[in-house]
Parts: C-alpha cells; structure tokens; sequence
C-alpha cells in the first residue's frame, strides 16, 4: 500500500490487487472487541453499575453503525478504482481516521480473543488455533501503519 498524492483533502493509495482484497477480508470482520469488554468500573461488577448498560447500549449503537458504514464503504465504487495492475483508493481525512478506528477495533479484538497475549505469542509459530488471530491482528497493524504514515507525511 502506496501513498501517491494528497490533494484538496483526498488521499489516492495504490494496492497490489491482493492488497486490496485482504484490506476488504480484514475489514469484514469488524466488530470483534468483545461489548462486555469494556467495563466503566473496574472495582464494580458489571451487573452492579447501572452506568455499565448506558456504555454497552451506546458501543453497540456505534458499532452497528460503523458495520453499515463499512459495508457502505466497500460497496461505494468512488473509494476504489482498478488499473491493470493495482487498484486505487481514494479517501478523505475523516475516513481515514474513521478506517484507523475500525481497523484498530480488529486489532485490539483478536489480541482480547487470544487471551490478550504478552510477546510470547510471537516468538512461536501460530498453529490452527491462533492463526486466524494473528493474521488479522497482524493486517490490520499493517494498514492502520500506511494510513497513519499517510497521514503524517501530509502534515
């Protein structure tokens, strides 16, 4: 993934074509944190706060509403063009942030769903049961890295 230019607040990446696809692969699987996972007390139980439900109610609204802008996103042919070889995307600044957002909710939730590992993780080989995990943890890093680079280098 290729920063080509910014111009009048629209950033143009180029994606090799399996890029592209693996970006369209990483972002269909948002939602992943888990909604109970973000507790607003730490020294009450869930149940026992009656703020808890107020948070769990507005994240899931947010979440389903970031589920249709994905969805929306992915089907809108002015975000994504192809050449012969690559494909372009076209995104302003407040979709990239909003893409970093949902690309880090990916993230964040794979590592929750390993068991919010420390580096041990990684000096072994994933197996069948955490690969999934690891591949999409490690794609949406890799995104979320170009966008943020983009969007630095544009300063």
């Amino acid at each position: 993934m290729k920063l080509l230019r910014v111009q009048n607040n629209q950033y143009l990446f180029e994606l090799e074509k399996r890029e592209k696809e693996m970006l369209i692969l990483v972002l269909r699987l948002y939602p992943v944190i888990p909604s109970a996972h973000q507790p607003v007390s730490k020294s009450l139980a869930p149940g026992d706060n009656p703020s808890q439900h107020l948070l769990d109610e507005a994240l899931a609204e947010q979440r389903k509403e970031n589920k249709k802008l994905v969805e929306n996103f992915l089907g809108d042919t002015r975000h994504f063009s192809e050449t012969k070889d690559s494909s372009r995307m076209k995104l302003t600044a407040e979709e990239i942030e909003w893409l970093l957002q949902v690309l880090n909710d990916v993230r964040v939730g794979n590592w929750i769903l390993l068991g919010s590992p420390e580096e041990e993780i990684w000096h072994s080989e994933p197996d069948s049961q955490n690969a999934p995990y690891v591949w999409a943890m490690e794609l949406s890093g890799f995104f979320q890295m170009h966008l943020l680079e983009a969007i630095s280098t544009s300063k």
